[in-house]
């Protein structure tokens, strides 16, 4: 068994890459027709994918997109949380929890990015 995937269904998936190229620097690529996938530097990738484009791989008694309520959130581990915080917020991102150390020496924040998507931003886990 391996892990596959993340796809976080927004409103554009276009425009959800091209935030997460310029608030985090990840390169995403955009396959056309609602779907693009950007690179985490590890073995998965996050993608992302319109609602219409999930509705069509669900029954109908399942709806995609619910931005008023959080189903998940992506963790996104950088050794420099205040400067990718700051670039973030300034890309459109809306700052939920300012970077801080927790009592476990990690560094964490959390926004919320323009599509809705909920990132906890935060160090690596020294243990």
């Amino acid at each position: 068994m391996k892990f596959g995937k993340t796809v976080v269904y927004v409103e554009d998936a276009k425009s959800s890459l091209e935030f997460f190229e310029k608030a985090f620097g990840l390169k995403g690529t955009y396959h056309d027709q609602g779907f693009g996938e950007v690179e985490t530097g590890g073995d998965t990738n996050i993608a992302f994918a319109d609602y219409a484009v999930g509705q069509s791989h669900l029954p109908e008694k399942y709806t995609v997109g619910r931005p008023d309520k959080v189903a998940f959130e992506l963790s996104l581990v950088s050794d420099d949380v205040e400067g990718v915080f700051r670039r973030a917020v300034e890309a459109g991102a809306e700052s939920l929890k300012e970077p801080e150390k927790t009592p476990w020496g990690q560094i964490s924040s959390f926004l919320r990015l323009p599509d809705g998507t909920i990132v906890d931003l935060a160090s690596p886990v020294a243990f």
